[in-house]
């Protein structure tokens, strides 16, 4: 019986899925739960805009964990797009409001988001995933409210070459550096299936970085499919459940009123 905790609706600026079909989709794929997790990407370049409206969020997740609480367990979380900057509103936006989870992620290198062709502009493909790496680093130093970090390798979604070239081995030092922090801090890794979805080899992050996270002590490892329509939900979930016990993870972490809660993999 598995959880997804990773899934976007209408109230993220970036899709447009009715939450009551997302939790039609989690039933329909046996799901024990779901966590709705809409972006807050605060000071957004452009015109894009990801931020939630919290007024009427909260309220209509919690007509319908209601409505289907005797069929899905529904939760209501957001992710939360770190930069350096924030840090202290994003302090502020935690103290007011009670989510049951928190993903941290950087969908931004210094105000330029990966996921367009202009951020791997007049450099290397190498140069552009370490300064990506370089910037998580600095974003945990300056914040660390949330309860895991998503998508760790987010960057070699949207390369030129996405993960043709790319292994945990070429930026071993400051991945390391990385999972060292999130351990020191009580931070959990989100095992996030949107990767195999864009055409990657593994999920996000790659095999070799969960293991690592594994041998350095880390515990607390999230299972998302980064949904953003009824279809992606709980994506090619049991194949990496199956992946996920063959390195030894015999149980995942849902995050309840921010308390990390353990299942076993079935």
């Amino acid at each position: 019986m598995l959880w997804d905790v990773h899934m976007h609706t209408m109230f993220s600026g970036d899709s447009e899925a009715d939450p009551e079909d997302m939790i039609r989709a989690g039933i329909k794929e046996g799901l024990c739960g779901l966590c709705f997790t809409d972006h807050e990407d605060l000071d957004y370049p452009d015109d894009d805009v990801f931020e939630i409206d919290f007024n009427t969020y909260f309220p209509h997740m919690k007509r319908l964990k209601e409505k289907y609480k005797d069929k899905i367990e529904v939760l209501c979380g957001m992710e939360l797009g770190l930069q350096t900057h924030l840090a202290d509103i994003h302090k502020e936006l935690l103290d007011k409001y009670d989510f049951d989870f928190v993903i941290g992620s950087s969908h931004l290198v210094h105000g330029v988001d990966p996921y367009y062709p202009e951020y791997y502009k007049d450099r290397s493909e190498k140069e552009a995933y370490l300064e990506y790496f370089e910037s998580i680093y600095e974003n945990i130093k300056a914040y660390d409210g949330f309860d895991v970090y998503g998508h760790l390798d987010y960057v070699v979604r949207y390369g030129p070459n996405k993960d043709k070239d790319y292994t945990y081995e070429g930026y071993k030092d400051i991945i390391d550096e990385i999972l060292k922090l999130l351990i020191s801090k009580d931070k959990g890794i989100e095992v996030n299936t949107a990767g195999l979805r864009k055409g990657l080899k593994c999920t996000n992050p790659c095999t070799d970085i969960i293991k690592r996270y594994l041998e350095l002590g880390g515990q607390i490892i999230t299972l998302g499919a980064d949904a953003h329509r009824p279809s992606d939900v709980a994506y090619k979930f049991n194949e990496t459940a199956e992946l996920l016990k063959s390195l030894g993870i015999n149980k995942l972490c849902v995050f309840k009123n921010r308390i990390p809660n353990f299942f076993a993999i079935s």
